[in-house]
């Protein structure tokens, strides 16, 4: 509607134009500028302008109402005079308005392009009391000295309020000035009582007196204490701000808003949310160019990575697992049966409390293989944790967060990698832990491997308990004797032998051959390496319990043929038995026990090596001397005690075997054991040291395909000795066909395979005299030498 037609429809008298204002009170003698952007207010703001008349100043009570009508207005407003008008430059007009007096709204009128009413004016009274004299003295001190506490106040404004003497005035001046809400500058618009209205401004400006004095107190003492750092944090926090409105840089509560995301989110303990949410809460309050922020910002990354949540239950299927275990891995049948039945017992009871497996046995021969089966047996996550060579507490159980650089233990990292509370962890080499100035580690594994402690186990740096109870433990160690015995008790020992010659040839049949065709980019039609050939490469060139070595020496193979094969030499290499020794060299063991062994004075020994078994000489000879007793071959204590307690039984047995009394004054005995770089100690050779030294005396030499072991007591018993079935196998790479064992020992020999049972015959001995009988040549062979008289 334009300026004309709004002329031809004047209002009644005693009637204005409103304005609803949303957020805003104009008060009574008080300059203020306003905008309308609804029609209809603009049309009001129009009106006013147009025919000079005034216009009234109204709040609305939801500010959301676009279209208020009687009920959404408070009853009294503020009638304005309009003191200028700005050309609209868009849709917004704005104006600046100053108030005359208040009125009241008696009832709307309909018919126009805006909202009128019919009013009320509100008279302020003529007589001022002598109490309203003094609340508005006292609220002009307050005002001023308001003013004097605000920066940048022009002084006009003071002077301004000196100048005022009505009270009515001065409270609405006032009143207008107050940083108040809207709804508390209503209030007092609405307050028509003059004294009342006086307190009421008075008791505000106290308020916020108060509030201004504190503040600036605040701020001297702030001052007084900023030093360089605080200064410069000041500066950063302006800087990062300036960033923020620029759109340069985000801050940090993008960062932080994540985080508490994620602890909502990751689905930890009540216990540990609750203390990961006032971590959160010091992380946000604190600046993050201190030392402190990373690390607390670290610390909170690893709550928010580890794996707190429930594992959902899976089944596992214990064909597939079967499978599994014979695809990957060839023979160990009673290994693969008790995996069986572990995993069995998982199914049945996913909840309970399994044992934990430690697989020991010699390098080579699967046991970390074994542990990632289980894992896809399981269909689990497998992470492994080396353990070897760790000396610190602190590798198990982590570093407290004191400490600059801390981080958790292995145990914690293992889950954070694995990224499932029930993964599959394998502790490798846990033979290999020693204690130290540092702690011992041995004593942070009982907590861990404790079905009874590890569901509450406490990494130093999470300072939280971590449910360990759903982690399938599996331990590996080369040696149990190495491993401290309380952590010995919380497992079940596994031991892995080593595999036989046969064994061997099908695991590199089956798996060696085509890993190492793979690896050297070699296809199945390119390379063909015969029986013969992997029969001698098995026989003379390895010589250990497990088959690392036998694949190293297939890659060599592979690496010769994958050279011919790229310098276009051949499309397809056959590797038969003579062409090893131009690829591998020559054999690099030989079966030299006949030339060895063959002489009086020689005994072949089994023993046992933490890679496997394997087979020691026994040389012995004698001098002309004081009777002395030389010992030589680096042996250990118990071994040189064998060695002392064989001789004094030949001595007690001399009449047995026809040596005469006086032998052995004028002589000194030399025992020696070849390979004397090697350490070597133990009980077991006591029975070779002894046929040794009976075959040099007596003159009759031991047979040269027989070995033995056995410890003997000074009453001539061959007592029981470990590792039975890797002495065999090593007696059987070696070549020889007989071997002599104690009698206790005759149970032991279910361990051994039944190929290499029935390839190898076995002498059961209760006494040295069995072994005696069994094991030298019979007096007058060509084997015999003349025993050594004296006259």
């Amino acid at each position: 509607m334009n300026a004309p037609e709004l002329r031809d429809r004047l209002l009644p008298e005693g009637a204005i134009a409103l304005l609803p204002m949303r957020n805003v009170v104009l008060f009574p003698h008080v300059l203020m500028p306003i905008s309308a952007g609804r029609p209809r207010s603009i049309a009001a703001l129009q009106y006013a302008v147009n025919n000079g008349s005034p216009l009234g100043i109204v709040m609305q009570r939801d500010p959301r109402d676009e279209e208020p009508g009687r009920q959404a207005l408070h009853d009294i407003g503020t009638l304005a005079k309009v003191v200028q008008h700005a050309e609209p430059g868009s849709q917004l007009h704005h104006a600046v308005c100053q108030g005359v007096r208040r009125f009241r709204i008696e009832g709307l009128l309909e018919g126009y392009p805006f909202l009128a009413a019919r009013v009320q004016l509100l008279e302020e009274p003529a007589a001022v009391s002598m109490q309203a004299e003094a609340l508005a003295m006292q609220l002009r001190e307050r005002a001023t000295e308001i003013l004097g506490l605000l920066p940048g106040v022009p002084a006009e404004l003071a002077h301004t309020l000196q100048a005022t003497r009505s009270p009515a005035q001065l409270a609405d001046i006032v009143s207008g000035l107050l940083d108040a809400e809207v709804a508390e500058k209503q209030t007092l618009l609405e307050t028509v009582d003059l004294e009342e209205r006086l307190q009421l401004v008075l008791q505000i400006l106290s308020r916020r007196l108060e509030v201004l004095r504190l503040s600036q107190e605040i701020g001297e003492r702030t001052k007084e204490q900023i030093d360089d750092r605080e200064r410069k944090f000041l500066l950063r926090e302006q800087l990062k701000t300036i960033q923020r409105e620029l759109g340069e840089g985000g801050g940090n509560d993008e960062d932080i808003s994540q985080l508490g995301q994620a602890i909502e989110r990751i689905g930890m303990p009540p216990e540990v949310q609750v203390h990961a949410l006032k971590e959160l809460d010091r992380l946000r309050r604190m600046p993050d160019s201190s030392g402190e922020y990373s690390m607390l910002r670290t610390y909170l990354d690893w709550l928010t990575e580890l794996p707190w949540a429930t594992p959902k239950e899976t089944v596992i299927d214990m064909e597939a697992a079967r499978r599994i275990l014979e695809t990957d891995h060839h023979g160990l049948e009673r290994i693969k049966q008790r995996i069986i039945e572990f995993l069995a017992v998982r199914k049945l009871n996913p909840l309970g409390r399994a044992p934990i497996l430690c697989f020991v046995g010699p390098p080579g021969v699967g046991k970390t293989s074994l542990g990632q089966s289980i894992a896809r047996a399981l269909d689990r996550p497998f992470v492994r944790v080396s353990l070897g060579g760790v000396h610190d507490e602190a590798e198990i159980r982590g570093h407290r967060r004191t400490y600059i650089g801390a981080l958790p233990g292995n145990i914690v990292q293992g889950l954070r990698k694995a990224g499932a509370r029930d993964c599959v962890m394998m502790l490798d080499e846990v033979d290999k832990v020693s204690a130290s100035a540092h702690g011992d580690p041995s004593a942070a594994l009982l907590e861990v491997l404790d079905p009874e402690q590890n569901s509450t186990f406490r990494d130093n740096y999470l300072g939280q308990p971590f449910d360990l109870s759903r982690v399938v433990f599996i331990a590996t160690a080369n040696v149990i004797d190495n491993v401290a015995p309380a952590v010995r008790d919380r497992m079940e020992i596994i031991d892995l032998p080593g595999y036989t010659q046969e064994e061997k040839m099908q695991i590199a049949r089956t798996y060696l051959l085509r890993r190492q065709r793979e690896a050297n980019g070699l296809g199945q039609t390119q390379c063909e390496v015969t029986d013969a050939a992997l029969r001698t490469i098995v026989a003379d060139y390895t010589r250990e319990a497990g088959v690392r070595q036998l694949e190293r020496e297939i890659g060599r193979v592979m690496r010769h043929v994958a050279m011919r094969v790229a310098q276009g030499d051949a499309t397809h290499v056959r590797i038969d038995l003579p062409d090893l020794d131009a690829i591998l060299g020559p054999a690099r063991f030989e079966h030299e026990i006949a030339l060895r062994s063959s002489l009086p004075g020689v005994a072949t020994g089994l023993a046992w090596t933490p890679v496997g078994g394997d087979i020691l000489f026994i040389e012995v000879t004698r001098i002309a001397g004081t009777g002395r007793l030389i010992l030589t071959g680096q042996l250990g204590e118990v071994m040189k005690e064998s060695a002392q307690a064989a001789l004094t039984l030949v001595k007690s047995r001399a009449v047995e075997l026809r040596l005469p009394a006086r032998l052995f004054e004028d002589i000194d005995v030399h025992v020696h054991v070849p390979a004397g770089a090697i350490p070597k100690d133990g009980p077991s050779a006591g029975l070779a040291m002894f046929m040794a030294l009976a075959s040099l005396f007596t003159g009759r030499a031991v047979h040269p395909d027989m070995a033995m072991t056995g410890e003997i007591s000074l009453r001539g018993l061959v007592m029981a000795v470990g590792g039975i079935k890797e002495k065999v196998l090593a007696a059987q790479r070696a070549g020889i066909s007989r071997v002599m064992l104690p009698a206790r020992n005759e149970k032991d020999l279910r361990d051994v395979p039944e190929s290499t049972r029935a390839a190898m015959q076995f002498i059961w001995l209760r006494s040295v005299d069995d072994a005696i009988e069994a094991g030298l040549a019979a007096a007058g062979s060509p084997e015999r030498e003349q025993p050594f008289l004296l006259v």
